[in-house]
């Protein structure tokens, strides 16, 4: 052989064992990759609510059931109703499996109703599982003047808000639109607890929050009924408020019930666990098997009932299908609810 021809043939063999090893490198197994790695769960809200506690949750359990034991850390990053922290997964976050977060509930709805601020497309998210589904109530103080639903449309009802986006603005404009009510949103609040602590200073009347987050960290509030539960935002009373109306009783027609169903089905997603898109399908795997599996805990059930918190998990399936159905809402619901929410 020609020394060109061997020079050749070496280079080639080269190139060869190259690519076996990259093409290995990128093929290496899920339960390989995440040995030492750390897995980070980014919290669309300040510390204290029940995003936050939950997310906390998930963290001290769920790496145990990851091949390869990694460690979970958990980053906070509040900001437009959890829309900074929804922008940052979809769009900065790693893609390799390391990153996952917890977001509002509403995150469909935000894409549905083409809030410019999110800026992620929510059928390319990859849901890991849902903690638990999510009851959002409307609490008021017992000195306010309006402690009934009927009250509440006779009087301005002062109401913290988190911002444009979240439950706590979305549910109280539905129904000034839909059922006379007046509740008037007062912005500026970084998340449920930091409202409802407003409402005990005096600062407004009333807060949004959910059954869950009332339960743990607002239990005497509730016990003592200086906290008033006015309505829960449902499309039929849970049997844990048996005397509460659902959200759908207030109207009497079929097109506000349907807006209200629409604007209710964000409790289903919940306190829910995603992921960036482009996570290799056998990472994903991983994650998600190990979520459920960190749901069935003894270790996890133990702590969630000495903290008396409510764990209610969905697969990543039911989560995937619950996100299709939203997303499919017929447009002249979601038109009508965008022009209610655009207007000032």
């Amino acid at each position: 052989m020609r020394p060109s021809a061997c020079k050749a043939t070496t280079l080639l063999a080269i190139v060869a064992a190259c690519g076996f090893c990259v093409a290995g490198a990128s093929a290496q197994p899920a339960d390989q990759f995440f040995k030492g790695k750390t897995i980070s769960i980014t919290i669309g809200y300040s510390p204290g609510g029940a995003y936050d506690l939950l997310g906390r949750l998930v963290s001290r359990h769920m790496g145990k059931h990851v091949p390869g034991n990694p460690s979970f850390v958990v980053q906070n990053m509040p900001g437009a109703a959890s829309l900074v922290a929804a922008n940052w997964l979809f769009n900065v976050a790693p893609k390799d499996g390391t990153a996952m977060g917890v977001v509002s509930q509403t995150v469909v709805q935000e894409e549905l109703l083409k809030n410019k601020g999110a800026r992620y497309k929510t059928s390319e998210f990859n849901w890991i599982g849902r903690v638990n589904a999510d009851n959002v109530i409307h609490v008021v103080s017992h000195t306010s003047k309006a402690i009934t639903m009927a009250g509440a449309k006779s009087q301005d009802i002062p109401t913290a808000s988190t911002g444009p986006g979240s439950p706590s603005e979305v549910f109280p404009r539905l129904l000034n639109a839909v059922a006379g009510t007046r509740f008037k949103s007062i912005r500026g609040y970084a998340g449920a607890s930091a409202g409802l602590l407003a409402m005990e200073r005096g600062e407004v009347d009333g807060a949004l929050t959910t059954l869950s987050t009332m339960r743990t960290t607002f239990r005497t509030q509730l016990n003592d009924k200086t906290a008033v539960i006015i309505i829960q935002f449902l499309s039929k009373r849970s049997q844990d408020l048996p005397d509460v109306p659902a959200v759908t009783e207030l109207v009497d027609n079929e097109s506000d019930r349907r807006l209200l169903m629409t604007a209710s089905a964000s409790g289903d997603i919940g306190r829910s666990i995603l992921a960036p898109p482009g996570i290799p399908a056998d990472r994903l795997k991983v994650l998600r098997d190990a979520f459920d599996a960190s749901m069935k805990d003894p270790e996890l059930l133990a702590e969630v009932h000495k903290a008396g918190y409510e764990v209610e998990p969905a697969t990543a399936a039911q989560l995937e299908r619950l996100t299709k159905e939203t997303l499919a809402t017929p447009l002249d619901i979601v038109e009508r609810m965008q022009k209610i929410l655009a207007a000032e």
